[in-house]
């Protein structure tokens, strides 16, 4: 990580891309053309600041591309953030846009026959097994974790296992697949991070970045 390369700033696809465009703007980054192109499969732009790049990354990947340096700064639900818990990733932004929550469900009729209290051992499906087996040993209970990218709501219904662990944003998707929430274990939003290696070495710029970030989220 040298002084005179750009710096790159992670971009998720998808659900946070849109909510973050605004912030984009407000911070006084433009990217090039190509960028809004849907047909386009370019994953690394310019912008009107030569001194840095914007990569578009699965959201997942956001932290694994800042946490070994090979983007500079990112912006990542702290979903992913809480999964992945790298020590090389600092998040000093809450963006305040892409809200939604982290949450238990299942099945009604399992919901409403089962004490919590309970519980010992439970095989849970989830995209998030770091954050799940964290949450239920804090209760004292053992989880095992099935790691599904999707589709996780077909899950109970299927018996592979009676619970999820999933980001709930209205509960519509729950809902249509006969599941309810049982507990709710965080609030999530998107953040912006960055990587402490790049903070130390090239202080001015990201610190630039974080600022015009910060004011960004403020006048939203």
């Amino acid at each position: 990580m040298t002084a005179n390369e750009k710096l790159v700033l992670a971009l998720p696809k998808g659900r946070i891309l849109k909510a973050i465009m605004p912030l984009l703007t407000r911070a006084g980054i433009q990217p090039e053309d190509a960028f809004f192109d849907e047909d386009s499969r370019q994953l690394q732009f310019a912008t009107h600041d030569p001194e840095l790049d914007i990569i578009r990354v699965r959201s997942f990947d956001t932290a694994t591309f800042l946490a070994f340096g090979a983007a500079h700064l990112a912006v990542s639900g702290s979903d992913v953030l809480m999964e992945f818990d790298h020590p090389e990733i600092y998040a000093p932004v809450n963006l305040d846009v892409g809200h939604c929550h982290l949450a238990v469900a299942a099945p009604a009729d399992v919901a409403r026959s089962e004490d919590p209290q309970r519980w010992s051992h439970l095989r849970v499906a989830t995209k998030y097994p770091n954050i799940t087996r964290r949450y239920f040993a804090a209760r004292g209970v053992q989880a095992e974790c099935i790691k599904l990218n999707g589709a996780l709501e077909l899950a109970p219904n299927l018996g592979l296992c009676r619970r999820i662990v999933d980001l709930v944003q209205t509960g519509s998707t729950l809902k249509a697949n006969g599941l309810v929430e049982i507990d709710r274990i965080a609030e999530v939003s998107a953040r912006l991070a960055v990587n402490r290696t790049a903070l130390k070495t090239r202080p001015e710029p990201v610190n630039d970045l974080i600022g015009r970030f910060r004011e960004a989220a403020r006048a939203a």
